[in-house]
């Protein structure tokens, strides 16, 4: 029978002694592997750890995967961490069937691109969230890219938690360890792994918000200087552009969290509860300002359109005075063109001396008055 087969009997196997008959079952043909190295997964490179607790203290490893479950369910305590970066469904097939996951939770799990979310299918929990991080740039252009996106699945059962990750960034390394330094917040099993993730991802959330809210700062600095009306507008609509992407993963959160705060849970236990309540307060904050920026983005926007609209009209007056200058000289010259033999003072001697001193004279008197009048 092939390892996978073996696997497909698991699912079945509640018990103790099930485990032990599929490790039987396994023995011989597989060997054991230490999953939190990635190069000895079987799974491959995907597996970024595989970590056991017990009584909130992580175990040593060296164990494969089925008999460290073996282990936690002979105990009747602890859990299994298995943490995995962007599977393909062949890689993720085996796990799926070892801890019985619901194909449709397994679908979502591996194609990614889902709204943030928390269902509940059977006796584990399958929770959504979308991660961001803000993009360095040493100037923000029309072009430039500010706020990323990825996605972490949770995967939460009694006695295990499976975490997938999509994306460049939203590594988990920092929540494990957060756990690991605090023995008795993870001795509360699962459910606490998974409210350290939904308060590692509404964190970054809050960050990202003030990161752009400097950029959005220096726009706002830039429009409103002196030459804002050279400012290039697609560095706003930009801006707005990156601030859709944080909005798609900040809003619909609110409601998941809420689920998971108020409504009773097995596996969330009634003091987990109130550290979500904690968590959808932050996430309040990066809701708030989202919306913010996006009311003041457009204010800005309306702010340089306008500024753009008063530099066209102050163009268009001065030449409409340089115009008006012109036209004097225009006009005398060309009436004194016209050849004509009795013209007054066509062949006076101070005839083209006092031309020049009244066409000299009328311009003057032009450019004062509109320099008066504001408009050169």
């Amino acid at each position: 029978m092939s390892m996978a087969g073996n696997l497909r009997r698991v699912r079945d196997l509640r018990g103790v002694g099930g485990l032990r008959k599929v490790a039987r079952l396994t023995r011989g043909r597989t060997r054991t592997v230490d999953l939190s190295h990635h190069a000895r997964s079987p799974l491959g490179s995907t597996v970024v750890n595989c970590v056991t607790y017990h009584g909130g203290v992580r175990q040593p490893g060296g164990h494969g995967l089925v008999d460290a479950v073996e282990r936690v369910r002979a105990a009747g305590e602890g859990f299994v961490w298995l943490g995995l970066h962007e599977p393909s469904q062949e890689e993720f097939k085996d796990v799926a069937e070892l801890f019985g996951l619901h194909p449709l939770a397994v679908e979502d799990a591996v194609d990614a691109h889902q709204r943030p979310k928390v269902e509940q299918y059977g006796d584990f929990l399958f929770a959504v969230f979308k991660t961001v991080c803000y993009v360095e740039h040493a100037e923000l252009t029309a072009t430039s890219e500010v706020v990323d996106s990825g996605e972490i699945m949770v995967f939460v059962g009694p006695d295990f938690v499976i975490t997938v990750r999509h994306g460049r960034h939203g590594s988990l390394g920092p929540v494990r360890e957060g756990l690991e330094a605090d023995p008795e917040q993870l001795a509360k099993g699962p459910a606490a792994v998974l409210h350290a993730i939904a308060d590692h991802v509404v964190d970054e959330y809050v960050a990202v918000t003030d990161a752009v809210q400097d950029d959005i700062d220096q726009v706002e600095t830039d429009v409103f200087a002196e030459d804002g009306a050279r400012t290039d507008p697609g560095r706003i609509y930009q801006l707005k552009r990156e601030l859709l992407e944080l909005k798609r993963a900040v809003l619909p959160l609110a409601r998941p969290l809420e689920v998971l705060a108020t409504e009773r849970i097995r596996l969330i236990a009634p003091d987990i509860r109130a550290y979500f309540r904690d968590v959808g307060d932050h996430l309040a904050r990066a809701v708030e300002q989202a919306a913010a920026f996006d009311d003041l983005l457009n204010s800005i926007l309306q702010a340089h359109l306008a500024q753009v609209t008063v530099k066209q009209n102050e163009d268009m007056r001065k030449i409409t005075a340089y115009a008006a200058v012109i036209a004097v000289p225009t006009m005398v010259c060309g009436i004194y063109g016209m050849n004509f033999d009795h013209m007054p003072e066509l062949h006076w001697r101070f005839g083209y001396g006092l031309v020049w001193v009244v066409i000299v004279t009328a311009c003057l008197l032009l450019y004062r008055g509109f320099r008066r009048a504001g408009w050169l």
